[in-house]
């Protein structure tokens, strides 16, 4: 084995660039990249469907809520203007029922053909 003295300077190493590895390293990063983006893009789609669901939750547990409300307005509604209570609160503001002699039947309008009229108060005074 030859031995080198020890000041000996080593000459420079040029080497050719091979293009062909060069562009299958910018393809595999390429394809790597667009295999990412479109892992990303799944669990993005993937987060964005259980949040509608749990939207979509919450949106029914509310629309049954709102559906509860309005039926006990509604019987609300409808205990309030029975007559059983009506009958005892206009009474209290000094109304009185009808007399048979307040209501007449005579010749009604084309429009209001065949429903009874009720005589206006100033009528029935005189």
């Amino acid at each position: 084995m030859e031995r080198l003295r020890q000041g000996h300077i080593n000459s420079r190493i040029h080497r050719e660039r091979d293009l062909n590895a060069l562009s299958r390293l910018v393809l595999l990063l390429v394809c790597g990249l667009a295999l990412t983006a479109g892992f990303l893009l799944a669990a993005q789609q993937h987060f964005a469907a259980i949040q509608y669901g749990y939207q979509n939750q919450d949106l029914r547990r509310e629309h049954e809520k709102l559906v509860q409300e309005q039926r006990r307005l509604l019987l609300m509604k409808e205990e309030a203007t029975s007559p059983v209570r009506l009958e005892p609160a206009a009474r209290g503001i000094g109304l009185r029922p009808v007399q048979p002699g307040q209501v007449a039947v005579g010749k009604a309008d084309k429009r209001n053909e065949g429903s009874p009229t009720v005589k206006s108060a100033a009528a029935s005074r005189r």
